[in-house]
């Protein structure tokens, strides 16, 4: 063991010498032989440590400031440094305590400077926290505490070592803070969907799930078929709702709604009289077509390349909302899902093709576990897939 200097035993790292850190009988003994210590000041006497008052606390203690005079704890002291509790997922059964437990045990010591107030913040045993000193100590090569009586002051390295580790485990308790809200129900979920299902299903579902969970929160992006499997495979969305279903490897798409596909005639048109019509009673129209990524694009050049024709196409839009306002103007017809609404100037006319519908799936990447907020999104959908989309939906998604 080192020899004393200034008065004040520094302690050195050796598991061996637990039990004198814990307190233990043999360390009790030669602390009352030694009778009451007191603190180094200038020229290396000693004045009178503070007494207890009233309730067994003690004055407040100095901290070392220039010139190696003391001022009041409040600077640098117990008071100045944060409190386990300060920080999320600090305490005693925070993940910090579980991630880097010695260093929790460092910090607790450092501002409290007594073990048995350290164990009792962290709720452990007060031989737990003298052992876990006693490994970071002898990790770091070099003594941390200075012991005075029944406390413990920091040593110079021990002062610079702390103001490191505060630092390091306040980001990674940050860390483990973003982790729980991206992983806890609830949580966040980053849901890519086409453009025509934010009318409707979409604003539902979510109005919906923040219902069950108010603290959820949403990531919502919209964009075609082919943007969203692109944003899907990067990671930027947990889930899709798209159309076309993707057919590919390591991804998982599963039929949420089939919704019907009408051809859309502005009203005066010579076939808005009709209760159904054939796509080929449209062939010699302008057609207004999503732009191309889209895959009502290619959902309706399928459909036209099946009735024998190729359309001719007019304009172009990447809003379903755009196409149906160039069609109330008469500058084409369209193939369109049914409107949520009644729009003014246009009629939807039921075709009689079989396959005038569009799949509408719910996709995600299969290698990727969902995280509880997403698990239970698809379980709401599931749910209330019928109200959602009406009686074209599909009740199971497994």
């Amino acid at each position: 063991m080192m020899r004393p200097m200034h008065g004040s035993a520094r302690y050195v790292p050796n598991m061996e010498q637990v039990s004198e850190w814990g307190g233990g009988a043999s360390a009790r003994a030669r602390r009352a032989a030694d009778g009451p210590r007191s603190a180094p000041v200038a020229g290396g006497t000693r004045e009178p440590r503070s007494a207890p008052v009233a309730g067994g606390a003690r004055e407040p203690r100095s901290a070392p400031v220039a010139g190696g005079a003391r001022e009041p704890w409040g600077v640098l002291g117990p008071k100045g440094l944060p409190g386990l509790r300060g920080l999320p997922g600090l305490g005693a059964a925070g993940p910090l305590a579980a991630v880097c437990p010695d260093l929790v045990r460092f910090v607790a010591v450092a501002r409290l400077e007594h073990l048995s107030a350290a164990a009792d913040e962290l709720d452990a045993p007060q031989s737990t926290v003298s052992r876990g000193i006693a490994r970071l100590e002898a990790a770091v090569g070099t003594p941390l505490f200075d012991r005075e009586g029944r406390g413990l002051r920091l040593t110079r390295h021990g002062r610079a070592f702390l103001a490191r580790v505060q630092r390091g485990l306040a980001e990674i308790a940050t860390g483990c803070e973003e982790l729980r809200l991206a992983t806890d129900v609830p949580g966040t979920v980053a849901l890519g969907f086409l453009p025509a299902l934010g009318a409707a299903p979409v604003p539902l579902l979510v109005s919906w799930f923040r219902e069950r969970h108010p603290q959820a929160r949403f990531q919502l992006v919209q964009d075609n078929a082919e943007g969203l499997l692109a944003r899907l495979r990067a990671g930027e969305v947990d889930l899709c709702l798209t159309s076309p279903l993707p057919d590919e490897a390591g991804i998982t798409t599963v039929p949420v709604a089939r919704e019907p596909l009408r051809l859309v005639v502005p009203a005066g048109h010579r076939l808005a009289a009709r209760e159904r019509v054939r796509l080929t009673d449209a062939a010699d129209e302008d057609f207004v077509m999503a732009t191309s990524g889209y895959g009502l694009r290619r959902l309706v050049n399928g459909l036209c390349a099946d009735a024998g024709f190729t359309p001719r196409v007019a304009f172009e839009g990447a809003e379903i909302a755009t196409i149906r306002g160039f069609v109330a103007a008469g500058l084409g017809v369209a193939v369109l899902p049914p409107s949520p609404v009644p729009v003014p100037g246009l009629v939807d006319l039921p075709m009689d093709e079989p396959s005038a519908h569009r799949t509408v799936g719910l996709t995600r990447v299969t290698a990727r576990t969902p995280t509880p907020a997403v698990a239970d999104f698809i379980a709401l959908l599931e749910e209330r897939a019928q109200e959602c989309f009406g009686a074209g939906s599909y009740t199971h998604l497994t």
